[in-house]
C-alpha cells in the first residue's frame, strides 16, 4: 500500500531526447503528427526503464534507428503546458551522428516527416523550450558538460 504522503507529492513526466547529427552538423528532427512543434527523436520514459534505455528504444521506434546511447546533453524541467498536466523532466543524450542519407524508417502512426537542420532552421521548427534544449546541446558537446535548463533560471533559461 502506498503511504499517504506520496499521494500529495508534486508528480513530473520522465522523458528522453536524442540529439543526433548528420555530417554537416545539422540536427535530425521529427514531425510529430500530433501537436504543433517539431521535436527530437525520443519520447516518455516507460517503467522500469533508465532516460538513456527509453532514450535508444525511443529512437528504433521512432525512426527505426539503432543508436549507441552517449553522454548526458541537458536536462530540462518543462513546466505544464495546456495539453500536460503534469511538469516534464527531460533528458537528452548525444547519440552521435549519422550520413543524411541513412535510411530512416518513420513511425506512421505519430510522426508525418523528418529532417535534418541547422540550428537557424530548427528555430522555425521548434518550440522555445525545445530550441532552448538544442542550443544547450550544441553547445554541450562541444564542451563536454552537462546543462540544466529551466523556465527563467539563468544560464539556459527559456
Amino acid at each position: 500500500m502506498v503511504d499517504d504522503f506520496w499521494v500529495t507529492v508534486n508528480r513530473a513526466v520522465c522523458g528522453a531526447a536524442a540529439y543526433i547529427t548528420d555530417e554537416r552538423g545539422r540536427v535530425l528532427l521529427v514531425d510529430p503528427n500530433y501537436r504543433e512543434h517539431w521535436g527530437f527523436p525520443g519520447g516518455i520514459i516507460d517503467a522500469g526503464e533508465h532516460p538513456a534505455q527509453a532514450c535508444a528504444r525511443e529512437v528504433a521506434e521512432e525512426v527505426g534507428l539503432t543508436v549507441e546511447v552517449g553522454p548526458l546533453l541537458t536536462v530540462a524541467w518543462i513546466d505544464g503546458a495546456r495539453n500536460v498536466p503534469f511538469p516534464m523532466v527531460n533528458f537528452m543524450f548525444d547519440c552521435g551522428g549519422i550520413s543524411s542519407d541513412t535510411p530512416i524508417t518513420l513511425q506512421a502512426e505519430e510522426l508525418d516527416d523528418y529532417g535534418f537542420f541547422t540550428v537557424e532552421e530548427a528555430g522555425r521548427l521548434l518550440a522555445g523550450h525545445a530550441y532552448a534544449r538544442l542550443v544547450a546541446a550544441a553547445a554541450a558537446r562541444v564542451s563536454g558538460t552537462i546543462t540544466y535548463l529551466a523556465p527563467g533560471q539563468g544560464l539556459g533559461a527559456f
